[in-house]
């Protein structure tokens, strides 16, 4: 049993200990997620996140990959009701105008430091919607296939087609930004660091 299903079984089981611990371990990626999004008020719409998650604990089933499943699905679901009231607020043109000026503030885990990168917010920005979720749940978010598909009500392969032509469009945006493996042609920063 790994560390993330003893804190899982332990916040079930009511140790508010262990839910802290689940937050400390999972509330950098999240909000990572949530703002490469460009949610506005990243710190609020985690702690939704975390309060739904909470609420909901004693009713979850499974091991710690399934609630962090469980977990970005609740992310992506606020993160979208909270982009929706965005666009209403500012209408869509102002939404999108700001993502592409939006600065990234430091994640607090070092694998999200590379959203940052204005490089790396602007190729985000290019991304279709779709595209964008599918890059940031697979690679941030460090879901498989099938979870990103089960969250954003897609099949697996309409997933792992959005995640290569999401990458393919990185790339051509990123492209003289990461230098390449000269053997494969690969970035050789992995796309999970982006």
């Amino acid at each position: 049993m790994d560390r993330l299903d003893s804190l899982v079984v332990a916040a079930r089981a009511g140790g508010d200990w262990a839910f802290a611990r689940l937050w400390e371990e999972l509330a950098g990626p999240v909000a990572g997620y949530l703002r490469a999004r460009g949610v506005d008020d990243v710190d609020d719409v985690t702690s939704e996140v975390f309060l739904a998650a909470f609420e909901g604990i004693q009713r979850f089933e499974g091991d710690g990959a399934r609630f962090r499943s469980w977990l970005f699905t609740i992310a992506h679901h606020r993160g979208v009701d909270g982009l929706r009231g965005q666009i209403k607020a500012g209408g869509q043109e102002a939404y999108f105008e700001d993502l592409d000026r939006r600065t990234v503030p430091s994640a607090e885990e070092t694998s999200l430091d590379h959203l940052q990168s204005d490089e790396v917010r602007t190729a985000l920005a290019a991304l279709t919607a779709e595209q964008r979720d599918v890059v940031l749940l697979r690679f941030v978010a460090d879901l498989s296939l099938d979870e990103v598909a089960a969250i954003t009500g897609r099949n697996a392969g309409a997933v792992k087609q959005l995640q290569r032509r999401g990458i393919h469009r990185l790339r051509h945006h990123l492209n003289g930004a990461i230098a390449t493996d000269p053997i494969t042609s690969v970035p050789a920063l992995p796309i999970a660091e982006l």
